[in-house]
């Protein structure tokens, strides 16, 4: 048996466990796994950030992109996040009612608008960002340094898609 069926097969073994359900069948399926691993993370985002900070999954990702990078377009967010124009402006107006973000027209390209942090924007991004990475600590405690950054490779590999 390799390597991978191995892993598979324990970590179907322990969700049998917890579920009293044979989930063997289900160990090597990606989709799958990916779900499972969901819910632990976004149970301990919701404790982290959610709650306390009032932020969803998709905001707290706005707010740190619009952080990193000062002057995105609403169009830029929208491509980045796969969300459509008008779920971005959704998204968008919602933080703006809350005073997080300003939306300013380019005054070089009247159908761009550029989307920017204010104050209270950039100060919960900062809250956020350091209230994620004690989730993360929590989260992956169980894996060593190089197995998070083997996590983080292989999930970023799956994402970009096939080249």
């Amino acid at each position: 048996m390799s390597t991978e069926s191995n892993a598979s097969h324990l970590s179907a073994r322990r969700a049998t466990a917890a579920s009293g359900l044979d989930q063997a069948v289900l160990g090597h399926v990606l989709g799958y796994q990916l779900a499972r691993a969901s819910i632990h993370t976004r149970a301990a985002f919701q404790r982290a950030i959610g709650e306390p900070l009032r932020l969803r999954p998709v905001e707290f990702t706005i707010l740190q992109l619009l952080r990193h990078n000062r002057r995105a377009t609403q169009k830029q967010l929208a491509r980045a996040l796969a969300i459509t124009a008008p779920g971005m402006t959704v998204l968008l107006d919602r933080l703006e009612s809350r005073g997080l973000i300003r939306r300013e027209r380019n005054e070089h390209d009247k159908r761009s608008v550029f989307v920017t942090l204010d104050e209270t924007g950039e100060d919960l991004a900062e809250a956020s960002l350091r209230a994620s990475r004690d989730m993360e600590t929590e989260v992956l405690h169980g894996l060593s340094a190089g197995e998070r950054l083997m996590l983080f490779e292989l999930l970023d590999r799956v994402a970009r898609g096939p080249r």
